[in-house]
């Protein structure tokens, strides 16, 4: 379910003009909760609280929105996520229990990012009606963004001896399947912290079993 656009409204830049946001914001709940094909305009201009005229005025059409919100939103999630990447592998002491703190991080879902996940799910289920150019800015933004920041960090990890890593763009794709203990892109899936804490553990042992030293 997607949220309410004054949740969803809090994932869309401060810096954007209030008419602008306002806009992304309440189509970040419909397309999230209708998905690209069936989200109209006018269902978009209700859960803004502007009229179709300022959406057009804004943004053309319903795609050049949908280019635009999906980059902004997954620039904001790209954002966070890189966050995590920082706070944990900057300095890694540890590499296993450093790796296993960044993976429950990195496996523990953020209720704020839901309303992106909601929007991505339709993505990969409406493909064929999406612009391959609206796709391509969202991975560039978003899920690209981030693997080259985590290939970067194992990158200087693998520097300082702890990893035997050859290509660290694929390793940082293992890493990511290896500690993700739930598909965000897919509908939401209860786990409990014990649980992530295990899955992670053995994710990272699999990783280190491939790339220590």
């Amino acid at each position: 379910m997607a949220l309410p656009s004054s949740k969803a409204g809090s994932l869309i830049g401060a810096h954007l003009p209030d008419k602008k946001r306002a806009i992304l914001s309440g189509a970040l709940s419909v397309f999230g909760r209708d998905g690209f094909s069936r989200a109209s305009i006018e269902a978009i201009a209700a859960e803004a609280h502007v009229s179709t005229r300022t959406i057009y005025n804004h943004f053309n059409d319903k795609a050049t929105l949908f280019h635009r919100l999906i980059e902004e939103s997954a620039t904001q999630v790209a954002a966070a996520q890189i966050d995590i990447i920082d706070r944990y592998l900057r300095k890694v002491t540890d590499v296993r229990q450093d790796l296993i703190d960044f993976g429950v991080a990195w496996a523990t879902p953020d209720p704020e990012h839901s309303a992106h996940f909601a929007l991505v799910r339709y993505i990969n289920a409406d493909a064929i009606h999406i612009p391959v150019a609206t796709i391509d800015a969202w991975q560039e933004a978003g899920p690209m963004r981030v693997r080259r920041e985590l290939a970067r960090y194992i990158a200087q990890i693998d520097d300082v001896g702890m990893l035997n890593v050859a290509d660290p763009d694929l390793a940082a794709v293992h890493l990511t399947v290896l500690v993700t203990t739930h598909n965000p892109s897919l509908p939401s899936q209860t786990r409990h912290a014990d649980e992530i804490a295990n899955v992670v553990a053995a994710g990272v042992d699999v990783f280190l079993h491939g790339y220590s030293p």
